[in-house]
């Protein structure tokens, strides 16, 4: 697939560059600027994505770096099982836990709900970090959720984190989670209320929080550019019906002479070519 040439592949982080010095240097400098793309696309284009990342693993599977890579695009790309499979590849070269959490909400996609949950469980996420281990409380209570368990999802959510003021990059998806966990159970005020924190939290929009506070509120937003769009339609409307009729009349003129006009040249006329298109 075609890559632009600005794209050197010197954007990756530091410790990806490091991974790929054990590939020869014209080689590392494709995989690289392929594991480029996948960044740029994942999120916009997915499909697109996933095509960058599966030729950056046929040229360095034996890289861990690149397994993660691809597992993330096939986890955009809703390929679970084959995320899955990449994620566990990259585990075993790393040893590493990080992605745990990813690899439990890969269970939830195959439909695994409980298996989710045992990951949430296990000794491993004792090892993650602050963001890992809000991450597992979001699959956990996401795998309750799925199982019909709501009560037990919102409990699940309820933690120092959520009740923290500091905001921190996780904090709006986490009040986001909550706050939909208890709609879901009839808790509307409650609901309402934490909408409202997330919207507080959520500085770069990345929810529709705003929207779902104003749609519990009952505020209904109105697009003034469409209204307008159909305003304008609707006077042209008026404007055509209430024309006096003489343009027409002149034009049934026109065509009378024409067709006199064309008893005179007939059978000289070329045929009318038609279109591809329309053939």
């Amino acid at each position: 697939m075609p890559i632009p040439d600005e794209v050197t592949g010197h954007e990756i982080d530091k410790d990806v560059q490091q991974e790929l010095q054990s590939l020869p240097k014209g080689l590392a400098e494709d995989v690289a600027r392929n594991l480029v793309m996948v960044a740029k696309l994942i999120d916009e284009e997915p499909e697109e994505a996933y095509a960058y990342s599966r030729i950056a693993l046929r040229l360095a599977s034996r890289v861990a770096s690149v397994r993660e890579a691809a597992g993330f695009a096939a986890y955009a790309n809703q390929k679970y099982s084959e995320a899955l499979a990449e994620f566990r590849a990259a585990r075993r070269m790393t040893g590493s836990v990080d992605l745990w959490p990813v690899m439990a909400d890969c269970e939830r996609g195959l439909g695994r709900p409980e298996k989710a949950l045992e990951m949430a469980g296990a000794p491993e996420v004792h090892k993650l970090d602050k963001a890992a281990q809000v991450e597992m409380r979001l699959v956990a209570a996401g795998a309750r959720r799925d199982l019909g368990q709501i009560d037990a999802a919102i409990v699940t959510l309820q933690s120092p984190e959520l009740a923290s003021n500091s905001a921190q990059p996780w904090t709006p998806r986490l009040r986001y989670a909550y706050a939909d966990a208890l709609l879901a159970a009839g808790r509307e005020d409650e609901a309402r209320e934490w909408f409202a924190k997330v919207v507080e939290s959520d500085k770069d929009g990345s929810t529709d929080a705003s929207d779902r506070l104003a749609e519990l509120e009952g505020v209904e937003f109105v697009d003034v550019l469409v209204e307008d769009e159909e305003r304008d339609g609707a006077e042209g409307l008026e404007d055509s019906d209430g024309s006096d009729g003489s343009d027409d009349s002149s034009e049934g003129s026109e065509a009378s002479v024409d067709s006199d006009d064309s008893k005179d040249t007939e059978g000289s006329e070329e045929p009318v070519r038609r279109d591809a298109d329309e053939g």
